[in-house]
């Protein structure tokens, strides 16, 4: 969360405050109910288990007519690598949640109109290693709990490194990303928290 504010100092010399940050869990934000007009979360819903949670939490914090916007990686992202890695002790790359669920948490979590879109990008590198160092830069590890907790050994690399060079096109090695975008409006309740039902009556 950002957001600007000025003392009396900082008035008086005319100064422009840097803004105001927030460190919390995207599960419990330590915001007020309505509190905001805008909720924009970039690269963050891969990483938690279950989206609806978020969801719900920026359900309570946005104003009615208050907007959610957010990107995020679909289930294409990094397929390459998937395909190359060894997987006889479990997954070794992330899986992430397809577009569709993630429209159907929104409405779950009591959002109105969402729209849902979708693009995939073809990164590519001259060699694996390049590609590796990429991800460890980026923190784009498996956060999944069941993933294998051991390495793959001397064996299992060198297999995935052939699977990855003969995935190459003219000489280098292709990454897909699949980018997902989505919006949705906090609308009127049409409930109490109590589950009665709200009427409203327009002249």
């Amino acid at each position: 969360l950002a957001q600007p504010g000025r003392t009396l100092l900082q008035r008086v010399l005319g100064r422009q405050p840097g803004p105001r940050l927030v460190c919390a869990d995207a599960r419990q934000l330590p915001l007020a109910r309505s509190a905001v007009q805008l909720v924009w979360s970039n690269l963050l819903l891969h990483w938690v288990t279950d989206p609806l949670a978020v969801f719900r939490e920026c359900h309570r914090v946005l104003e009615t007519g208050g907007l959610l916007m957010f990107a995020t990686l679909g289930p294409d992202s990094l397929r390459e690598l998937r395909a190359a890695l060894p997987d006889h002790a479990g997954e070794r790359v992330h899986r992430f949640i397809d577009m569709h669920d993630l429209g159907d948490a929104l409405v779950n979590a009591g959002f109105a109109d969402p729209v849902m879109d979708m693009q995939r990008l073809t990164l590519t590198y001259p060699d694996h290693l390049a590609l590796i160092r990429d991800l460890r830069a980026s923190s784009g590890t498996n956060a999944a709990k069941s993933r294998p907790k051991g390495l793959s050994g001397k064996e299992g690399w060198e297999a995935a490194r052939g699977k990855l060079l003969q995935a190459q096109v003219d000489g280098r090695l292709p990454l897909t990303l699949e980018l997902v975008f989505g919006h949705a409006w906090r609308a009127a309740p049409k409930q109490t928290e109590d589950g009665r039902a709200v009427i409203q009556f327009k002249k």
